[in-house]
């Protein structure tokens, strides 16, 4: 594409760009709005599915944000009335000693698509971008470097038909220091709180520029970023969903007529008098 086209494109995005994200989010939605709306969301998913098996479609899902962004959430609103087979989410732990003489980006590799699947990565290949870089487990050289390769290799991969869409999820400060906070009080939710949050915690704006120079370098017309405001969680888990079922257009696959369940017998065989080992009902 012309220098001078990117340009306009860019200029025309930042234009169509929603408010500023200091500008102050609207009220919390209720739950009963909430499930209302994403169980109709979750209708339009199963269908995507259904298109994406049936056309063999590639779709990469790449969540970045902050430590407490809500990405965890979001993701498993996405996926939880849909197929593991289809839906699969990559959520990558920490590099082994081989992994870290490879090529930095060949460990995501092997879990990119193929033909009828949807992979969500849950934190990416831009780790190197973020927490590694502010984290200082690579050099400046490394994400140089990284910044420079990441847009050729997701043109590669738009290239090859693979659908990729890459959201960011930003939280307030203020927000964030609730979000984690509550981890420590909550057994259901103290997993969540790593050593690795706690070192973070007072790096903001570390976070912060190391977030505009990925944004700066990788943010093209081919793998745009998309920001999605997390203050309120119900809210960005329906905008997300609303807005990724706009970026794959798809419609209904034809059935092969009314599903219906089959006649079936039942008292032909007698089961066996077998000493089963029932579950108490405690409840």
């Amino acid at each position: 594409m012309a220098k001078g086209k990117k340009k306009k494109h860019r200029k025309e995005r930042e234009t169509l760009a929603p408010p500023p994200l200091a500008t102050q989010p609207p009220e919390k939605l209720g739950r009963k709005e909430y499930e209302k709306e994403l169980e109709r969301l979750h209708v339009e998913l199963v269908k995507l599915q259904r298109w994406v098996v049936h056309k063999g479609l590639k779709i990469c899902i790449v969540f970045e944000g902050r430590d407490g962004a809500g990405k965890g959430g979001t993701i498993k609103a996405i996926t939880e009335r849909v197929s593991p087979r289809v839906f699969r989410v990559i959520a990558l732990s920490a590099p082994t000693e081989r992994q870290k003489s490879q090529m930095y980006i060949q460990r995501y590799v092997p879990h990119f698509p193929a033909a009828g699947e949807i992979v969500i990565f849950d934190r990416s290949w831009y780790n190197r971008a973020g927490v590694e870089r502010v984290m200082g487990f690579c050099s400046e050289e490394e994400v140089q470097w990284f910044l420079e390769v990441a847009p050729k290799i997701e043109y590669a991969m738009t290239r090859s038909g693979i659908i990729l869409l890459k959201y960011w999820l930003e939280v307030s400060p203020e927000e964030q220091e609730r979000r984690l906070s509550a981890r420590i009080d909550d057994g259901r939710k103290i997993w969540k709180l790593t050593s690795m949050d706690l070192k973070s915690f007072d790096r903001w704006d570390d976070y912060t520029r190391a977030r505009d120079e990925m944004f700066a370098a990788t943010d093209t017309d081919y793998a745009p970023w998309y920001v999605a405001r997390s203050e309120d969680k119900k809210r960005v888990r329906l905008n997300v969903i609303s807005h990724l079922l706009e970026q794959v257009p798809y419609k209904k696959v034809p059935d092969d007529g009314e599903i219906k369940l089959p006649k079936r017998k039942i008292g032909r065989y007698e089961a066996a008098d077998h000493p089963f080992r029932y579950v108490p009902e405690r409840f």
